[in-house]
């Protein structure tokens, strides 16, 4: 790509990405532009411009420790200065090569480069599981701390945002950038000196929440000239003494799909406590009142939107039932608004799936991770409507001072890049969202992975005796298997059938971000069994032990489909990384709530079809398009939900909200 047409598309980048989604013919021109914008982008060229860097490898190969470092800091001014060109960026990857070869050991090969390539200039790189994504990210992230004003790489967990920065710590301090990270117990001082730094590591979560934290020292200040002017007129008493950040400019995000999609909606909140003893005693009445009402009856399930409508029997039933308590339920309204939620977190909301209970408190698990998320709450009552089914103490829901979504949160960014092992297929949405064409790179050695079609059965019964048919058959010949499920219930249980069948596994379930990286990274050795969440250990790499690659390597099961096809990829990708052979499966079953939920009519049609199907496989090319569809529909209806929150977003900022564009 050309110097131009370069600098014209992170113009367009950076002056689209804040402001509202376009509608009507502008939405159809802006969907265009990106069809056009992503035929341009061509992996070859990336390759080849990669390429020239590594011959520049010459230039500097023999140069002395100190010269190097004199010719990096000489570049580092021109890009402070703005004044640098692809020929620049180019001189710069290659000597930011040679650096990480001399302090850490690993020369950056051309894929990661043509990564590299695509970060610098706002795009998302795919690169596959394995191929060094956290050296690649090194590459753009000493250009972004060499341009002064802050480069934040945006992680998934603390424990991976301290690793990466003392792990890569020594090329940035040779390249003449300060590194910082900030984890989730550092006091405000330190926070504030770590986001001083060049390049700062983080998760989405602190970094958000060091924003709305700012916003709210801000108060009613919105752009620069009003804190200036504030701080001019007031002094220490403006807020702006206490703000930790120094503004959103650049953001490399790593596992971009996890974060600016699967969590995309996510709200962050700033919250306060507000005591309410008749609030918490209408929640626990309504969970009585719930109990006595009957599905069909009183009241129909969708499981597709996870909604509860009441009937007219079911609205006459619980007006009979409320008439003694009085207050507030004497409303129609107030009383179905808290019966629904009661009933919403009956149906929907299941033990050791979508939460676990701690400590006497309800502790919601990511559907996405499988990680607990112990400082986290639902929102309109759902939490302490959930902690009323379990009869578990209930508190009161607290004030909210301040919330952004992180898909809102990560627009406000001037640049913004990242990388990912799997992200072609939402590439429509990234552009939509946030303007960043997604560009796939090849993996460094030829992927060998065998990839086996669907197991389809009738019942998870069967299913899941199929998995531990298939799981011993691999233990004795000596290979290891990773296990992927969507949540906990299905992770313990299949520890208890492998535990009757006196064999020994690793189960991997939300727990410490460390322990969870140790267990991953020890998945490859010789006739281990690993069962974990679908994403656990993201971030780890998954070494073969001794002999395994000529057993065939590692071999991965999942355990039903996920709504999205990415986190399946994710899955598969654990294993065959760099070279190394590898297979893997899914087993799926015509109760899986994929299908359950988003096909249910085709599911139970088939289910009467091999109904007396109690043990055999049904695979068939009719079975397997049936969790195809059910893929897609979910996949259209959760970016409709994301497109809907920032709308909703858009709204709040506009009429109640402050948290205004950063410059």
């Amino acid at each position: 790509m050309s110097t131009a047409a370069s600098t014209t598309w992170q113009m367009l980048s950076q002056n689209t990405r804040g402001k509202e989604l376009p509608k009507g013919l502008d939405a159809a021109w802006d969907r265009a532009a990106g069809v056009v914008r992503r035929m341009s982008l061509h992996t070859k060229a990336y390759l080849a411009r990669a390429q020239r860097v590594v011959k520049l490898e010459g230039q500097y190969k023999d140069v002395a420790d100190a010269a190097l470092r004199g010719k990096l800091f000489e570049l580092r001014e021109t890009f402070r200065r703005e004044r640098d060109t692809a020929e620049h960026l180019e001189h710069a990857f290659a000597m930011i090569r040679e650096t990480a070869s001399r302090q850490v050991g690993m020369k950056p090969f051309p894929v990661q480069i043509a990564g590299a390539m695509v970060m610098s200039e706002g795009g998302i790189a795919e690169m596959a599981t394995g191929e060094g994504k956290t050296l690649t990210a090194t590459l753009p992230a000493v250009i972004a701390g060499w341009r002064g004003r802050g480069c934040h790489i945006v992680t998934t967990n603390d424990y991976l945002a301290k690793r990466d920065a003392e792990t890569m710590g020594r090329i940035y301090r040779a390249c003449g950038v300060r590194c910082a990270y900030i984890e989730q117990e550092m006091a405000p001082p330190d926070r504030k000196r770590a986001y001083q730094a060049d390049v700062t590591y983080c998760t989405n979560k602190e970094i958000s929440a060091d924003y709305l934290r700012d916003r709210l020292a801000l108060g009613r200040i919105k752009s620069l000239p009003e804190a200036l002017l504030a701080k001019i007129a007031k002094g220490a008493g403006s807020g702006t003494d206490r703000l930790v950040q120094r503004g959103l400019f650049h953001a490399i995000v790593d596992e971009v799909d996890s974060i600016l999609i699967d969590e995309a909606v996510t709200p962050l909140i700033i919250s306060g406590e507000a005591p309410n003893a008749e609030q918490v005693e209408a929640f626990n009445e309504a969970a009585q009142l719930a109990a006595q009402l009957e599905p069909k009856a009183h009241y129909k399930i969708n499981p597709r939107y996870r909604e509860i409508e009441f009937t007219n029997a079911g609205r006459r039933k619980l007006a009979e039932l409320a008439a003694p308590l009085g207050g507030v339920w004497s409303g129609a309204r107030r009383r179905e608004e808290l019966v629904n939620q009661a009933l919403t977190a009956r149906v929907f909301y299941q033990l050791e799936k979508q939460y676990v209970i701690q400590e006497d408190k309800i502790v919601i698990v990511d559907e996405f991770t499988g990680r607990l998320m112990p400082d986290r709450e639902w929102r309109d009552g759902l939490h302490q409507a959930v902690s009323a089914k379990e009869q578990l103490e209930v508190q009161a829901p607290k004030d909210t001072y301040a919330r952004i979504s992180f898909q809102r949160f990560f627009r406000l960014y001037r640049r913004l890049c990242g990388m990912t092992g799997t992200a072609a297929e939402a590439r429509t949405e990234f552009w939509q969202i946030y303007h960043m064409p997604v560009v796939v790179i090849p993996t460094n050695r030829p992927c060998i992975r065998t990839m086996n079609p669907d197991h389809v059965y009738a019942t998870e019964d069967a299913k899941f005796t199929a998995i531990v048919e298939r799981i011993e058959t691999m233990h004795r010949a000596g290979r290891p298997v990773l296990i992927g499920t969507r949540s906990v219930r299905t992770s313990e249980h299949i520890g208890r059938l492998l535990e009757a069948k006196g064999l020994d596994c690793q189960i991997l379930n939300a727990v410490r971000h460390k322990e969870e990286a140790e267990i991953v990274a020890q998945a490859g050795q010789p006739g281990r069994i690993t069962v974990a969440t679908n994403m656990a250990g993201r971030g780890t790499d998954i070494k073969l032990g001794r002999g395994v690659a000529e057993m065939g390597g590692l071999h991965v099961i999942a355990t039903e489909r996920h709504e999205a096809r990415r986190i399946d990829r994710q899955l598969f990708g654990r294993c065959a990384r760099q070279g190394d052979p590898g297979s893997a499966e899914a087993f799926v079953a015509l109760e899986d709530e994929l299908v359950a939920r988003h096909t249910p009519h085709l599911a139970k049609s088939l289910q009467k079809r091999h109904g007396k199907t109690k043990t055999t496989e049904i695979s068939s090319k009719w079975n397997h398009r049936l969790f195809d569809h059910a893929q897609k529909k979910a996949q259209r209806q959760a970016l409709r939900q994301r497109k809907g929150v920032l709308k909703n977003d858009d709204w709040l900022d506009e009429y109640l909200g402050f948290a205004g564009r950063e410059h």
